[in-house]
């Protein structure tokens, strides 16, 4: 509560008071008791009454956010032309009286939704588009008064600024900028230019009758039912002929996968076949080289034993004999029978005669 307010709470108490001591003393009048003594408080209590009323009727307070404009019995325009400037104010007592106009950002809402704009019921802006569409729009308009030029929206607008000036205007720029748009242009490509186009007029609109823009939302756009339906049966048939080629390219990319493993396993047969020759090739080069070792060797080993037996004859002869049995000391062949093997020359053994016996 600030000062001015104090005071004019003040007065009112004090005018409560005074009368009440007015009905006191013309009760204590009519009870034939002597009025001399109340006559005192009866004045003093309305020159108090007077004095604060007085008061708090030059003294204003004004919010940071506010401005005042003074309406002057005393002055030749009938306003001052300056506004009060935040803080507590000194004006003529019953002679000017102060208007208070906010300096902060409004915001007017015009919505089909009957509860969010500032008036009941449906509020949202019809249009018609170039191609003869309508459309149903809902916007917020953001703006404040420009402090430098408060005087002059007060003489022109008074305090009906927002609804004989704010509604009417917002509501005929956006007929006239969506107009000049198709209706798939204001809800894809061109949304934001529109909302770029009635920006700037309504700023040069407001400028003219001292108000600031600071933003337009374009809240919703909404057609036809007619329209959307149509919409609606077009986005079906659009998302349709997606899937079709979606099912199109899927098929496609089977295919070619089907086509890359089927190249992919003839190169794996080819490369086998060719690995499975290189094999039996190295395989048969590996035997014959073995087979030419082994019988390179058996050649030496031959050779060797060729040579054994020229040098040693009786080799073959003890091998021979050694192979037959080891156990065998005895041997009995037919009489006449030549040997298969030529065998040693055998000396005649030498039997001892025995002595005589005495």
């Amino acid at each position: 509560m600030n000062i001015a307010t104090a005071l004019r709470a003040l007065s009112s108490i004090s005018w409560v008071i005074a009368l009440g001591v007015i009905v006191l003393a013309v009760m204590r009048s009519a009870q034939g008791r002597s009025f001399k003594a109340a006559a005192g408080l009866v004045i003093g209590a309305i020159v108090v009454a007077l004095v604060l009323t007085t008061i708090s009727a030059g003294l204003v307070f004004i919010q940071p956010e506010e401005r005042g404009i003074v309406v002057s019995a005393v002055a030749t325009k009938g306003y001052r032309d300056t506004a009060l400037q935040p803080g507590l104010r000194w004006v003529i007592p019953f002679a000017e009286n102060v208007i208070i106009y906010p300096i902060s950002r409004q915001t007017y809402t015009m919505s089909i939704a009957p509860e969010e704009g500032q008036r009941p019921g449906d509020d949202s802006v019809a249009s018609r588009t170039s191609d003869g569409q309508e459309v149903i729009i809902d916007a917020s308009v953001i703006f404040s008064i420009d402090p430098d030029r408060i005087i002059d929206v007060h003489i022109t607008w008074q305090t009906r600024y927002d609804q004989d000036l704010v509604r009417p205007l917002s509501r005929g720029i956006i007929r006239d900028e969506a107009s000049q748009y198709r209706v798939d242009e204001i809800v894809s490509a061109k949304r934001i230019e529109l909302i770029e186009g009635i920006s700037e007029t309504l700023t040069e609109k407001f400028d003219e009758n001292g108000l600031i823009l600071v933003d337009f939302v374009l809240r919703n756009i909404q057609f036809s039912t007619e329209y959307a339906a149509s919409v609606e049966q077009k986005q079906i048939a659009e998302q349709l002929a997606q899937q079709a080629a979606f099912i199109v390219q899927q098929r496609e990319q089977e295919a070619e996968q089907a086509r890359e493993v089927a190249a992919g396993q003839a190169d794996a047969v080819e490369i086998n076949a060719q690995g499975t020759a290189n094999a039996l090739v190295i395989q048969a080069k590996a035997e014959a080289e073995a087979r030419l070792l082994k019988a390179e060797a058996e050649a030496q080993a031959l050779e060797l034993i060729a040579a054994a037996l020229r040098d040693n004859p009786e080799v073959l002869t003890f091998e021979y004999i050694s192979r037959l049995a080891p156990g065998i000391r005895v041997m009995l062949l037919p009489y006449d029978n030549p040997f298969l093997l030529p065998l040693p020359e055998l000396e005649e053994a030498v039997i001892p005669t025995p002595a005589p016996v005495e």
